[in-house]
């Protein structure tokens, strides 16, 4: 199977040191295994009790997905977290999304990675992108997704440049919807929700994806540049070192909005038309300055109201997933029937072209 280059990531985790104690792990010819996981070329699998005691040779049945049964059509993205691939299930024709993350990585972060694969795979629900199946040979984990033909909402937004209040609303619906499965019921969260990771499709679906292993595979290279783009979304009691929870998705999801409905970044850098080169000032802005809001001269007072809601830098004063689902900017548009999937078509360049 033909991949692209990778960009090998630093990983430097710690587990505490009772847990790290309790954590053993097979790292032989690309095996490793926490409890009753077992993780290796072949796949990702639970094992039982006896199993795992001495793992066998793992060989997946004719009905698993395997890497030896996809052809590689083209690199579809690339980032510091290794590449992303379109490829196609030689036997049934079905085109998946294949995630490839190179690293070095510590043993002890082995039983997180694993922790988050099985988080992954058993995640179901329509408003999150689906994870069929997880793979690690040679240092390198491949992640095989759902593919999702309209990129992400970051390519659409360079396209349109700003979306409209009823396409954003509708938009937002169904990311609460994959916010409310991942709070609620999976009781995750997501730390890194921001364009990048919010896709779309031909049908006007709008899932979130890289909730899970993206929360671990963070790059150490110290470049100002790199933390910008990975961390311009963070709340500001995650960026403070204090405590947070599933309202540090909100924050991000309301300054995602924000930048969706105005065509800009919220906040804007020291020097206009620069952009953001400190990792440090972007930060000390998030926490330090007011803030920012819809202007009301642009924009309905529902949307308005909704951004404020979102965007407290108190965590407590911000509404959950629950709430925001029953708020006007989200009823005002829901009866509408607004056509994703016409304005994601034609609004932006063609989708997928093989």
């Amino acid at each position: 199977m033909r991949r692209g280059p990778l960009n090998p990531i630093n990983l430097k985790l710690t587990l505490p040191p009772d847990e790290d104690s309790l954590t053993k792990f097979l790292t032989q010819s690309g095996t490793f295994m926490d409890g009753d996981l077992l993780v290796n070329r072949d796949g990702v699998r639970v094992v039982s009790k006896s199993e795992a005691e001495v793992p066998p040779l793992i060989k997946p049945s004719d009905n698993q997905l395997s890497l030896a049964d996809i052809d590689t059509i083209k690199v579809i993205g690339k980032g510091a977290g290794g590449t992303v691939q379109l490829v196609q299930h030689k036997w049934t024709g079905q085109f998946f999304a294949l995630k490839v993350i190179q690293m070095n990585i510590q043993e002890s972060a082995l039983k997180h990675i694993a922790q988050e694969l099985k988080i992954n795979q058993s995640s179901q629900c329509p408003y999150v992108v689906v994870c069929y199946k997880s793979f690690y040979d040679n240092g390198a984990f491949s992640i095989i997704l759902e593919y999702m033909d309209g990129g992400s909402l970051l390519d659409f937004l360079k396209k349109v440049k700003s979306i409209p209040e009823p396409y954003l609303a509708a938009i937002c619906n169904q990311v609460l919807k994959g916010l409310l499965y991942l709070h609620h019921e999976r009781h995750i969260i997501h730390r890194d929700l921001k364009p990048s990771n919010l896709l779309i499709n031909h049908r006007g679906e709008v899932k979130i994806t890289d909730f899970g292993v993206s929360a671990i595979l963070t790059s150490t290279s110290g470049q100002a540049n790199t933390f910008v783009g990975t961390y311009n979304y963070m709340s500001p009691e995650r960026i403070s070192g204090g405590k947070y929870g599933s309202k540090s998705d909100i924050w991000s999801l309301g300054l995602v909005l924000l930048e969706c409905a105005t065509g800009q970044f919220p906040y804007s850098p020291p020097e206009q038309g620069e952009g953001w080169t400190s990792f440090y000032e972007l930060m000390e802005a998030i926490v330090e300055q007011p803030q920012p809001c819809a202007s009301t001269d642009q924009f309905s007072p529902e949307f308005c109201s909704f951004i404020s809601a979102c965007i407290q830098k108190d965590p407590n004063d911000r509404k959950s997933a629950h709430e925001l689902m029953a708020h006007p900017f989200i009823s005002k548009y829901r009866d509408l029937n607004v056509d994703l999937a016409t304005y994601f078509t034609n609004a932006g360049s063609p989708l997928a072209t093989f």
